[in-house]
């Protein structure tokens, strides 16, 4: 059974930074693709970044440059390192599992997670 557990939440005044993590274990496949989602009270949930299980990444647009989605293979963990946080990036983090690679040329390709955590909230003060 696929477990995902985040942690790292917290809350932080504008201009600080998080580090979230994602430990997974009973990882079915060795080639998969995790990724990291956000979801603000009373909006949809959304993509923040995605990595395959060969390092390659990928981020929204919107924030490129001041989030780093990374993974250590060796613990089954996932991290999103958040610098220069706003206040909307307030949100409830997701992190999710896929059995497919879904970045591809730096292109995130898929969207068909079939595990989710149960969250971690971040809250950023102005």
């Amino acid at each position: 059974e696929v477990q995902l557990v985040e942690s790292g939440g917290g809350a932080v005044q504008a201009g600080g930074s998080l580090r979230l993590s994602c430990a997974a274990s009973g990882l079915p496949y060795s080639t998969y693709c995790m990724a990291w989602y956000r979801q603000a009270p009373g909006k949809e949930r959304e993509g923040v970044a995605a990595i395959n299980s060969d390092g390659s990444a990928v981020y929204t647009d919107s924030l490129t440059g001041r989030f780093t989605i990374s993974e250590d293979n060796a613990k089954n963990t996932l991290y999103l390192q958040m610098n220069s946080l706003k206040p909307e990036d307030t949100a409830t983090y997701y992190c999710g599992l896929s059995a497919v690679a879904c970045v591809e040329d730096g292109i995130w390709t898929s969207y068909e997670f079939s595990d989710w955590g149960q969250g971690t909230q971040v809250t950023v003060s102005s």
